[in-house]
């Protein structure tokens, strides 16, 4: 099956096992976890859970979106724009350098078109329809973060894709051209060629995996991005972890601020972050505009759809937070967002229907791979 991937071997490997992180078969977090579970004692939950559990975890329609590609062809007065596209991808407007993050306009969170965590929200627009990109940047190989018709689309384009290690394995299998990837290990950056950005990993705690033999056979990471004016940080996937306190100390102030809120549950503080606790990771990454991410695409976990965004336009406020939450495919400059609006509550969900089908585990379950 294409969509697994390729494990990376060769010369490439023997980097991997050079890097600190690496141990044994596999890379590994090395930071304490910060204790911010709302209940430390939660039980993962089970397939049953998974399957069955949960309410209102998708909506009942597609959500509001805006085709932005008119809009593309004006550059932002302000020099950063970004346009959420849905999940994690993100088209990033740095200063005249377009960036794209973890890009998926794929049916499924999966390795199969038939079954696994089914989209329930279109991206705002087709993948062809993109204007010239000047960089991919890709977090870490889980499904909804790297995906194989995207990636084999986005290898007939001249774009440099820059990476974790490990990941080129799978773009190289899938025809991007082994020139067009640079892959980074924590704290290693990279400088565009032809465009004045600077890419850099940095950490996040998570893990890697695309099949059940290959568990953190590929290192996982945040992204910053760096132009003369700007600072952008992505947080990939990741639980709170004391490291985003060494991000701000090397990196900040950020102009704008990329973190997951969805797909989270009390016992996966670990590896995901859920609302609440990205906002005590803005706040040790020293704060500025909050655009999340990771939510209103797939049900995988067993929180309410739109639970993320109620958490975050509740909370965010109290505490001072630059809130950015604009619809699907709205280009917005974050320095010119003085308020928003809960555009999501528009919507009706459906109680109790789940997008997953049966047999089917997201890559946030971690049994039966553990």
């Amino acid at each position: 099956m294409k969509a697994l991937g390729k494990k990376p071997n060769g010369l490439r490997l023997e980097r991997m096992k050079a890097s600190k992180l690496w141990s044994d078969e596999g890379f590994r977090n090395i930071h304490p976890v910060l204790p911010r579970l709302r209940d430390p004692g939660a039980e993962p939950p089970t397939l049953s859970d998974f399957l069955c559990g949960g309410d209102r975890r998708v909506p009942q329609a597609p959500l509001p979106s805006i085709d932005p590609i008119a809009r593309w062809t004006k550059p932002p007065s302000t020099g950063l724009r970004a346009t959420w596209l849905g999940h994690s991808t993100v088209l990033l407007e740095i200063d005249g350098v377009r960036v794209l993050t973890d890009p998926v306009w794929g049916l499924r969170a999966s390795p199969s078109r038939l079954i696994g965590p089914k989209r329930f929200q279109p991206v705002p627009v087709p993948l062809h329809a993109l204007p010239p990109l000047d960089v991919v940047v890709i977090s870490h190989d889980h499904y909804d973060h790297l995906d194989y018709p995207t990636i084999r689309e986005l290898a007939r384009r001249e774009v440099p894709f820059v990476t974790s290690l490990g990941v080129g394995a799978h773009l190289e299998a899938w025809g991007v051209p082994p020139e067009r990837i640079t892959e980074l290990d924590w704290w290693e950056s990279h400088r565009l060629a032809n465009a004045e950005l600077t890419v850099t990993a940095a950490p996040s705690q998570h893990f890697s995996g695309r099949g059940l033999k290959d568990r953190n056979s590929t290192l996982w990471s945040s992204m910053v991005l760096q132009s003369r004016r700007h600072a952008v940080f992505f947080s990939g996937d990741t639980g709170l972890t004391t490291e985003y306190a060494s991000i701000r100390e090397r990196f900040g102030p950020f102009d704008l601020v990329m973190l997951e809120v969805g797909a989270f549950h009390p016992s996966w503080g670990h590896i995901h972050l859920g609302p609440e606790n990205a906002l005590e990771a803005l706040r040790l990454l020293g704060g500025g505009a909050f655009l999340p991410v990771h939510w209103g695409t797939f049900s995988l976990a067993m929180h309410a759809w739109d639970q993320p965004a109620e958490t975050l336009f509740s909370l965010g406020p109290k505490r001072g937070v630059r809130l950015v939450m604009p619809l699907l495919g709205e280009p917005v400059e974050p320095a010119n967002v003085e308020r928003i609006t809960p555009w999501w509550r528009s919507v009706d969900a459906v109680p109790g229907k789940s997008s997953v089908e049966p047999f089917t585990l997201p890559k946030s379950v971690l049994w039966p791979i553990d």
